[in-house]
């Protein structure tokens, strides 16, 4: 039986650490993970973290030299069952949204064919404004999933909403994509 691929996209967030967390519990459910970083994700949590927890090489560049003659954005957009994007930045929302492939992570999403989930994780002002939620609807209508996320206490400090959603929930809606 094969197994399904996911391709776990790690945004700039605090919460980019709960991506490890998120990888065990695909393992655990017979997935194989291959994860895609931002530069600012590598701010959080290091490739070589992932790298050891999926025993596959971390995509950090959208124009690597290092990886042979494929285009990675097409290799990985075509080997994903799902892509998972958690947690998801603002700024990684405003791009997919307004159609913009600058980096190895959109590039990526905008080349599949398989189905996208996003999970935000960001400061409530944030994820309560205007723009942030029109692109969030926007992306909704065009068949992307979200996975809320939860009232907390946020990296500042403040409680509000825009923690992480749970990762026992954000396998779950990856796994009944995949099903």
């Amino acid at each position: 039986m094969k197994r399904s691929q996911v391709v776990l996209g790690v945004t700039g967030s605090i919460a980019a650490y709960k991506a490890c967390d998120i990888v065990r519990r695909l393992q655990d459910q017979e997935c194989d993970v291959t994860v895609v970083m931002s530069e600012s994700a590598e701010k959080f949590v290091t490739a070589l973290t992932f790298e050891a927890l999926t025993q596959r090489p971390v995509h950090c560049e959208m124009f690597a030299r290092d990886v042979g003659w494929d285009m990675a954005h097409i290799s990985l957009a075509k080997l994903a069952d799902v892509v998972l994007i958690a947690p998801a930045t603002a700024n990684m929302i405003g791009k997919i949204a307004g159609g913009i492939a600058d980096d190895l992570l959109s590039c990526t999403v905008m080349t599949t064919q398989a189905p996208v989930v996003i999970a935000p994780a960001m400061n409530t002002q944030m994820l309560m404004n205007k723009i942030v939620q029109e692109n969030i609807s926007k992306l909704k209508s065009h068949g992307i999933t979200f996975i809320d996320s939860k009232v907390g206490k946020l990296a500042c400090g403040d409680v509000g909403s825009g923690t992480l959603a749970d990762v026992d929930v954000i396998v779950k809606q990856a796994m009944a994509l995949l099903k």
